[in-house]
């Protein structure tokens, strides 16, 4: 199957690692990610060939809209590369620990070609408010 599916819980240890499970390992296809927070609220994980896409776009952007610098100063300056231990853990930096306010349980949701990094009572929260909205989406897309 191709792209990252499903959801996972798993708990952050005291060092500030989670398990990356290993359906999401197999499928990224190289063991090198990408790890920032783009978006308030959780973490986004690209793989490496995926993460060769927004970087394309980033230069791009930067390299067609000078006021962009900034703001790609900004994106990259908290990305971090991350890579899975022989157990399959990544370390999450503390400052992004604190920016999606991770702590404990951690939920690792599969979003096609990347994977965010979610706390498990935040995103209830998101999905509750949003749910309205999936039925409108959910039947352009298989109805």
């Amino acid at each position: 199957m191709n792209g990252f599916v499903g959801q996972y819980e798993h708990q952050m240890d005291q060092k500030g690692r989670v398990s990356l499970p290993s359906a999401f390992r197999r499928e990224a296809d190289g063991d090198r990610f990408v790890l920032m927070q783009w978006e308030p609220g959780y973490l986004t994980l690209f793989p490496e060939a995926k993460w060769q896409d927004v970087q394309q776009k980033l230069l791009e952007f930067r390299r067609t809209d000078p006021a962009a610098w900034n703001q790609v100063r900004m994106i990259i300056g908290q990305a971090v590369e991350v890579a899975p231990d022989k157990q399959g853990r990544i370390l999450v930096p503390a400052s992004l620990q604190v920016a999606a306010d991770l702590s404990g349980a951690v939920l690792l949701i599969g979003n096609l070609d990347r994977i965010e990094l979610w706390d498990p009572a935040t995103y209830a929260e998101v999905v509750k408010e949003k749910a309205g909205e999936f039925q409108q989406f959910a039947h352009k897309l298989f109805g």
